[in-house]
């Protein structure tokens, strides 16, 4: 299977260096945790805050939470994702746990909750946006995060995620104050901001063509994973010329693309070129449900 790229190449990272980057994300994430926000008190909202609140609660170990709280996120969305990728996001996973448990003894690196929320928010985010970027994930799925990057969540969870991240805030700000649930805000939002950074440029749109003998199976199978329209735009011949697929992918997305387009023609060719135009922009949103 041959990829081609019209406009410039995205840099290719040698594994060496994607697995430095994936657990050095986990463990600047960690920094912010340990060493700002759990000292002050402070929860980030999400999976991490409800791991940092039950160990505030319990008195045990944030690493421990950390783990259990993200590794069945790890396990549902298998199917969804590369097993590259799932191998990626696990070692992201390790990396935010192991410096999470190393760190759990230093003493805080600030004394004021402010400078503590902001230098752990920002952490926080750098630290897993890293990580998602070279090819972990330690807050979630690679949809997810696609999804984050184009406006947020679907509409259907934007309620139910609001709730859990209120829930959290006010049940934090119940038992430590709620100067430390203001905080916890700041760090929240600036966790968020910092991620979004991070991936800033992972989300550009690109236009996907494939050219494979077996144009129909490809076009089912993307449009079932990528959720979104895939178009035949020529089928294969009766003497066997190949066919077209046409589609929209970010780069987040690319390698997931690859693996399932070579499943299906090891010999198909993908020519991958930067889609600018609003116009085709607009395919790439989610299928309207139903």
């Amino acid at each position: 299977m041959n990829i081609r790229y019209r406009s410039a190449a995205p840099r290719r990272h040698s594994k060496t260096l994607r697995l430095l980057a994936v657990t050095g994300g986990g463990l600047i994430a960690a920094v912010g945790l340990e060493l700002f926000l759990m000292p002050h008190k402070l929860l980030p909202g999400g999976i991490t805050g409800l791991s940092a609140l039950i160990a505030h609660l319990t008195e045990m170990r944030l690493g421990l939470f950390l783990f259990l709280f993200n590794l069945p996120f790890i396990l549902m969305s298998r199917r969804q994702i590369s097993l590259r990728f799932a191998l990626y996001t696990m070692l992201g996973l390790i990396g935010l746990t192991a410096g999470s448990l190393a760190l759990h003894h230093f003493p805080a690196a600030v004394s004021e909750p402010l400078p503590a929320a902001i230098a752990g928010g920002l952490c926080l985010g750098l630290g897993l946006g890293i990580s998602v970027r070279f090819g972990g994930l330690t807050a979630g799925s690679e949809q997810q995060s696609v999804r984050l990057l184009n406006g947020g969540p679907p509409k259907s969870a934007e309620m139910p995620i609001m709730l859990f991240n209120v829930a959290i805030l006010l049940y934090g700000g119940s038992l430590f104050g709620w100067d430390q649930a203001m905080y916890s805000i700041i760090a929240y939002l600036l966790a968020f901001e910092a991620l979004r950074f991070s991936l800033r440029d992972l989300s550009l749109t690109q236009a996907v063509w494939i050219t494979s003998s077996k144009p129909e199976e490809i076009r089912r199978k993307l449009q079932q994973s990528l959720d979104r329209e895939v178009k035949l735009v020529e089928s294969s011949g009766p003497d066997g010329q190949p066919g077209t697929v046409f589609c929209l992918a970010s780069r987040l997305e690319e390698e997931q693309l690859a693996s399932i387009v070579h499943g299906c023609d090891k010999d198909s060719t993908i020519v991958i070129n930067a889609a600018r135009n609003n116009r085709i922009r607009a395919l790439f949103r989610n299928k309207p449900p139903g």
